[in-house]
């Protein structure tokens, strides 16, 4: 797991969980299930009128892979293109079919079995951005399942807070039934605000740097493996391919 994510989502539940259990009554005087259905499962269902189910079946993959997904280095994915590039050019583009196994990124291991095959340069470029594209509009319809999700939350939580008070308004002489509508009340707003604010909101930002480090890589990763099928030297590939970094990170692949 990304350790920023790690720690950001452990402090948050940790410090709200805190400030509830130290409290008069402990954490169990915050858990109301009528608010959480209200909240969260009115967010799934106004989210399920808003978007196709094609986009909505991998949300949950979304959520996964934005939470826990490490990704990988532009210096990391240099030093592994100038390998791929120095084998090619000892041993033939052939020899890249023994590397194939140990790549766990499909967009590249895909990249480097059409070189393979023999596609021409043009050819593997073409394919190859249009697979990125895909891959982009992927990420933007997560996020955008995100966005809505943390405007759906706080919303939910506002029609939870007015279900309460009707309930609270409705007989004033009975404490037990004022005492059930002001939780209601409450609790829904709270769970609202946490769902967009702890969950959401985050997990929507999360997916957007991802998507543009995720496109930062993807060309990088079209330039080496079109400059590996043109045949051109490793060494020239690399000064090519620090043109993707800044120029305090370039240091560090000179030195390799």
């Amino acid at each position: 797991m990304d350790l920023n994510t790690a720690i950001g989502t452990a402090l948050a539940f940790g410090l709200v969980l805190f400030a509830m259990a130290v409290g008069p009554g402990g954490v169990g005087i915050f858990i109301h299930i009528p608010s959480m259905v209200i909240v969260f499962g009115g967010t799934m269902a106004v989210t399920m009128m808003a978007f196709p189910t094609s986009d909505l079946k991998p949300v949950i993959k979304v959520m996964l892979v934005t939470a826990i997904r490490k990704q990988s280095t532009p210096t990391e994915e240099i030093e592994r293109v100038v390998t791929y590039a120095n084998l090619a050019r000892k041993e033939g583009l052939l020899a890249l079919e023994t590397k194939l196994q140990e790549v766990d990124d499909a967009f590249f291991s895909k990249g480097i079995q059409l070189v393979i095959d023999g596609f021409g340069a043009d050819t593997v470029r073409d394919i190859m951005e249009l697979e990125a594209e895909w891959e982009g509009q992927r990420h933007g319809t997560g996020r955008k399942i995100m966005d809505q999700m943390a405007a759906f939350a706080p919303a939910f939580g506002m029609i939870g807070t007015l279900v309460g008070l009707v309930q609270m308004l409705q007989d004033l002489s009975d404490p037990s039934a004022i005492g059930i509508g002001m939780a209601t009340a409450l609790l829904t707003t709270l769970y609202g605000a946490m769902g967009a604010n702890m969950v959401f909101i985050p997990l929507a930002g999360k997916l957007e740097m991802v998507a543009k480090q995720d496109s930062l890589l993807r060309s990088l990763m079209i330039e080496g493996i079109v400059a590996i099928q043109s045949g051109e030297k490793p060494q020239l590939i690399k000064e090519k391919l620090k043109g993707f970094l800044p120029p305090s990170v370039r240091e560090s692949v000179e030195a390799t």
